[in-house]
């Protein structure tokens, strides 16, 4: 073949190949535009209604014929610059004045361009999605009008439509992006079965998953959108909840702005009015009817037990506002003691206005009615008022649903309601209050008077008896400690008086008594006991002591010598409940007096920052107890701060302490702890003069520090203490105390150290609960001063 040829043929190859691509590209664009001419149409026929329906408004407002309002729209739609359909949604919105037109406006307002077609655009969708729903002839077209018109512009691929039965099951009443193999595997959710759905039934509210993978509930369609996000919203009237709205997303949710989420609530709207019309159905096919009034109360009249039949009573606008009374059998007995017929045709917060309480009956009843959900409780507090009192009966209530009516089945636990009552007028005259502790659950039960005492509402949490000391005075912190400790430690019955101070400011004398109870292999199962308010007669015993005769010569001088002596304690040592902190150190201390005869001894404990910015720690134990013991103890004290600003390390300081206690005081010996604390270096020297070692609390276990030698101070003129040395660590605690936390008469010194270690290494939330614990279950009795110091290093 001749070239010119070969060129020729190459030339009309690639002439008929540009004719083939040219006819292939106009049977594209022929096939594009046929496409929107289908969808134009189809939009069209979805928007007819809407154009009819606002033709109709244009009739109305304009006094015209139907003729005149389609040209009047035409015209209208020209100048405005927008469709016909667009226009239209614009007028219904304006003639509705509904939650769509609520939306449209929101979207308008917040918008920040395009404000001309912000509102034509949300309302088109909204309206569209409102004449798909009414113009639906079941559930199953309406979710596909909601996902075509209104969500997909949103993002969202699925939508499923649940209809709630009267158990608080779910049905699947209509769904949408979904494959029916999928719906089949969720067309019945039983009750109990935790899903996205079922928390917007159960909690009345919407509920936005950003991530369905993160809220860990299974739900239709999670195959389809395993890492998107889902919307649950209630659809309901009236006060009722018919069914669930869920929507979901291909990919996570975004915090959504009101306008969405308004959006979202008016396309549940739809689902309700769905829901109401057509009936769903459940697993078995077409639900039953709901049973009638007559049969309801015959079903109550059956019962074994007082039964109630309650129905909504709703206000003007169809919002719920209360159950009234229509019927109640023959084994019902009013608490108040008021006849049958005074209650039945009542409105219940009229019968029972303490019923609207939080979380009370009427909480209650609403929930049930709304959801479906039965309820159920083997013991609830039914408070009704007699003559201004407040009386509580105790009983069992279940609440049912049954139609749009409820059923209430109240069982009193026992026949002596009334002598209940009687008991409850008599704690309320002698100011008595109940309570019980649980041993092994921690929970604590108090009856009304009890938070009437405290000056507390029964919403407030009681308060635990180790928390006793935080409402009391704090000069009665004594008794309280021992009546805890014989209490919660020993396992004994005990009492105590002690003054109240109440959250309004009022200060109440109250006594308060306590008696454990045991199991069958003697484990302790609670402790019971009463409050009774004794301020009358505290300040009737106060009026009768003034005008007594002076006590005995004898008895003067003692009670002047214990209140010198508590002064001279106060002036010089720092509060026990002032913790400090210094240098990363958190400082509490402790001090527990010996017995009333002797308020003050000779135990004493310093912590004070020194010039070098060491940290000096201290414990000291004089022998005996009155003004002589706190005299050598302010001595002593008062020494080994003077002696520590010189700079020497703690084997030095008590060195010179045992010279001070030999020769400048009237025969004193003691045992003492001193400790000098590095911030820089955070290494704790200590020495000890016959004193019992530190404990050391690190992590979840509790050891002494090695034993270091040291005589006690005073034996003899002249002494050598030995050092020793600790590196502390973040989160260390250190415990420096005297014998009378542990002391016991019947046991060696050895044990009871042993049993301190077990007690000091629970756990504790901060250093003064440690402290506040051990010296309520360290089991010493022999009425010896007891000091504790604890050091926390942060």
């Amino acid at each position: 073949m001749q070239p010119a040829q070969q060129a020729g043929d190459a030339s009309g190859t690639y002439a008929e190949a540009s004719a083939d691509d040219a006819n292939v590209g106009r049977l594209a664009a022929t096939i594009e535009r046929l496409r929107k001419e289908i969808q134009d149409a189809h939009l069209a026929a979805d928007g007819r209604a809407l154009i009819e329906l606002a033709k109709g408004v244009l009739v109305e407002r304009l006094r015209c014929g139907p003729a005149h309002a389609a040209r009047q729209l035409t015209t209208l739609a020209e100048q405005a610059g927008m469709s016909q359909l667009e226009l239209a949604s614009v007028i219904i919105d304006q003639a509705a004045q509904d939650r769509i037109s609520e939306t449209a406006g929101e979207f308008l307002r917040s918008a920040t361009t395009d404000h001309d077609r912000a509102r034509p655009s949300v309302s088109l969708r909204l309206r569209a999605a409102e004449s798909g729903a009414l113009g639906a002839t079941d559930t199953q077209a309406v979710a596909e009008s909601l996902l075509e018109h209104a969500l997909a512009p949103l993002g969202a691929t699925t939508v499923a439509v649940w209809a709630a039965g009267p158990d608080a099951s779910l049905s699947l009443a209509g769904y949408a992006g979904l494959s029916a193999e999928e719906a089949m595997r969720w067309r019945y959710v039983p009750p109990g079965v935790a899903t996205p759905a079922r928390q917007a039934l159960t909690e009345r509210r919407t509920v936005w998953f950003p991530a369905l993978r993160e809220a860990g509930l299974p739900t239709v369609g999670h195959r389809q959108a395993a890492e998107g996000g889902r919307v649950s919203v209630p659809a309901g009237t009236g006060g009722r909840i018919l069914g669930v709205l869920e929507i979901g997303w291909p990919h996570d949710l975004e915090p959504q702005p009101p306008q969405i989420e308004r959006q979202i609530e008016a396309l549940a709207d739809l689902c309700a009015h769905t829901l109401d019309v057509f009936p769903p159905v459940g697993p078995a096919g077409p639900a039953s009817p709901d049973p009638g009034f007559s049969e309801l109360v015959n079903l109550a009249d059956g019962l074994h037990d007082p039964a109630l039949v309650l129905c909504p009573h709703l206000d003007s606008g169809g919002r719920l506002t209360d159950f009234r009374i229509v019927h109640t059998n023959g084994l019902f007995a009013d608490p108040a003691g008021r006849p049958r017929h005074r209650v039945t045709g009542a409105l219940l917060l009229e019968a029972y206005p303490l019923a609207a309480e939080d979380g009370g009956l009427f909480a209650k009843v609403e929930h049930v009615r709304a959801t479906g959900e039965p309820f159920r409780t083997e013991r609830m507090s039914l408070a009704t008022l007699v003559d201004q009192v407040r009386l509580n009966t105790e009983a069992g209530v279940s609440a049912t649903r049954h139609g749009d009516c409820v059923l209430l089945i109240w069982r009193p636990h026992d026949e002596g309601a009334r002598l209940a009552g009687i008991l409850q007028h008599a704690q309320r005259l002698g100011r008595i209050g109940g309570f019980e502790e649980n041993a092994l659950t921690g929970e604590v039960t108090w009856n009304d008077q009890l938070f009437d005492l405290y000056g507390l509402s029964p919403a407030d949490e009681p308060i635990p008896l180790e928390r006793l000391r935080e409402h009391a005075h704090p000069d009665d912190e004594t008794g309280i400690g021992r009546f805890l400790r014989t209490v919660l430690h020993h396992r004994r019955s005990a009492s105590t008086a002690f003054r109240l101070q109440r959250p309004d400011g009022i200060a109440r004398h109250i006594r308060v008594v306590a008696e454990p109870v045991f199991g069958a292999d003697d484990r302790l199962l609670a402790v019971r006991g009463a409050y009774q308010d004794i301020s009358s007669q505290h300040w009737t015993e106060v009026a009768l002591a003034a005008t007594r005769d002076q006590l005995a010569h004898s008895e003067q001088q003692t009670a002047e010598s214990n209140r010198l002596a508590l002064q001279l304690q106060r002036a010089i040592m720092p509060s026990t409940h002032e913790t400090t902190d210094a240098f990363g150190l958190r400082i509490a201390v402790r001090y527990r007096p010996a017995e009333e005869e002797h308020l003050v001894g000779g135990d004493w404990y310093d912590a004070v920052v020194l010039p070098s910015k060491q940290v000096l720690l201290s414990v000291g134990d004089v022998a005996g107890h009155g003004i002589q013991a706190a005299t050598g103890m302010v001595v002593l004290r008062n020494a080994l701060r003077g002696l520590a600003a010189t700079g020497a390390g703690p084997g030095q300081l008590l060195t010179w302490l045992n010279l001070v206690a030999h020769h400048l005081t009237d025969s004193v010996t003691a045992t003492a702890i001193c400790g000098l604390y590095d911030p820089r270096s955070k290494v704790l020297r200590w020495a000890r003069a016959g004193h019992l070692p530190p404990l050391l609390v690190r992590g979840a276990s509790a050891a002494e520090l090695p034993m270091v030698q040291g005589l006690l101070l005073g034996a003899v003129s002249e002494a050598s203490y030995e050092e020793g040395q600790l590196q502390l660590e973040a989160g260390d605690t250190l415990m420096m105390y005297t014998d009378g936390l542990i002391e016991r008469r019947d046991r060696a010194l050895q044990h009871a150290q042993s049993h301190l270690l077990v007690i000091a290494g629970q756990p504790a939330r901060t250093l003064d609960l440690r402290l506040d614990h051990l010296l309520t279950h360290c089991n010493s009795d022999t009425d010896d001063d007891t000091c504790l110091i604890g050091v926390e290093l942060q």
